[in-house]
């Protein structure tokens, strides 16, 4: 690499860590780190590249899908669907091994295909679950840490909002990127089932055994209490898969159904819809900060020659493409401890994209990869997000979630590496959805 490239990555990279690392907002870290650059090794005009840069990222349509799918979310979280979800999965899941420890995995499984969150399927799912599982003694570490990995399943899951970004960013089909993420999110949903049962089997004392008894009548009564879920499930991926709509008319359906069952589930006023609306642009407006940011951060890297010089350096190692994906995977656990998902995905993806491809694989298939990546940092300190939201819920220390945690974390290295392994895996809906 050349010498003046290798100082200014030194400078901007350890800028950037330095204001990450007093606090400042990750948005204005990445916008000052950006003009700071520009100013010090670049010939461009600060001022003017930032203001265009962020003019060209907020005005492309694709991210009116976001504010949509945040929305629905919401209105969601407050709807009274959650709830019904635990009370119709009890009977169906109690005599299992692992009992009720599965319904935190289900719940985010079926919760994560209506929010695209992360943050959000674990804080929903958790106010229900938890403090039951809790009331009927089980096992407060698997309880915790299965809700932690879990709620990771909001990103891989589609409608993803990260995925949403990364299609965005990447130039690739945002309905192939829905797609892609089906089978490799139930994948995980599974592996994270398995573990349970067979801790449930191992050591059973983690998983009391409920006294009550439900008939097959009961059972079958109880589905019309997962119909919201299923429904909505079917509305935004099915008009997707379809070809009825675009993922950003998904979206708008996806609201319009969220708000029906609501009112269904006489969760539904004036007061409730405000607290969505105002709920939604918060999230949005702290999402888009860091997407902008990060969008002007790119620009001027792309303009210093970093990214080009980097990818160059690393091609160079003459790497094998499985070598150079667990090299990147190292990369992202390290960042995972100090950055948020978004901002994982919008500062290396002009950096680590141009490698992927070069090496071979399919962007569709690493931006399945990446998303993966991405849960990790939910789950790893200081700045886990899920960690955040549990400890909110239950007051528990974060190095304790985080402990707890650890095994959904080397489960989903486990998951990572097979889809590495077995690209098919992601890319089967996709290329089937280009067939038609």
């Amino acid at each position: 690499m050349d010498v003046s490239v290798a100082v200014m990555t030194l400078v901007v990279f350890g800028l950037l860590f330095l204001l990450l690392g007093s606090g400042v907002w990750i948005g204005f870290a990445l916008f000052t780190v950006g003009y700071a650059g520009l100013e010090m090794f670049g010939t461009l005009p600060a001022g003017y590249n930032m203001a265009s840069s962020v003019w060209a990222t907020v005005g492309k349509w694709e991210y009116v899908a976001l504010p949509m799918f945040i929305l629905m979310g919401e209105i969601l979280y407050r709807s009274g669907i959650s709830e019904k979800l635990f009370k119709a999965l009890v009977p169906w899941l109690y005599r299992l091994p692992g009992g009720l420890l599965l319904m935190n995995i289900i719940s985010c499984t079926l919760f994560a295909a209506v929010s695209g969150s992360s943050a959000a399927t674990t804080a929903t799912v958790g106010r229900i679950t938890l403090s039951e599982l809790d009331k009927l003694g089980y096992d407060k570490r698997i309880s915790m840490g299965s809700l932690a990995g879990a709620g990771t399943l909001g990103f891989l899951i589609p409608p993803s909002l990260i995925m949403i970004v990364y299609a965005i960013l990447a130039e690739v089909s945002m309905g192939k990127m829905f797609m892609a993420g089906v089978l490799p999110g139930l994948l995980l949903a599974l592996v994270y089932a398995a573990y349970i049962i067979y801790r449930g089997i191992v050591t059973p004392e983690i998983a009391p055994r409920l006294q009550e008894s439900y008939s097959w009548k009961e059972r079958f009564v109880s589905i019309k209490d997962l119909a919201p879920a299923f429904s909505l499930i079917l509305l935004v991926l099915g008009s997707i898969y379809a070809g009825i709509a675009t993922p950003t008319e998904a979206a708008a359906l996806g609201v319009f159904g969220a708000t029906v069952f609501a009112f269904i589930n006489r969760r539904m006023n004036h007061k409730i819809l405000l607290e969505c609306l105002i709920s939604a642009v918060k999230t949005n407006a702290m999402i888009m900060l860091i997407v902008v940011g990060a969008g002007f951060l790119s620009r001027v890297m792309g303009f210093l020659g970093i990214p080009a010089e980097l990818t160059l350096a690393i091609i160079e190692l003459n790497l094998s493409p499985y070598l150079l994906m667990i090299l990147l995977g190292c990369v992202y656990i390290v960042l995972g401890c100090m950055l948020d998902g978004f901002s994982i995905v919008l500062m290396t993806l002009p950096i680590a994209l141009p490698m992927v491809t070069a090496a071979g694989f399919d962007p569709i298939w690493f931006g399945i990869y990446l998303i993966l990546m991405v849960e990790l940092s939910q789950i790893t300190p200081p700045v886990g997000f899920n960690l955040f939201v549990i400890q909110g819920l239950t007051g528990e220390p974060i190095i304790n979630i985080a402990r707890y945690a650890l095994p959904f974390f080397f489960l989903m290295l486990f998951t990572t590496a097979i889809i590495t392994v077995f690209p098919q895996i992601a890319l089967f809906l996709p290329n089937l959805m280009a067939a038609q």
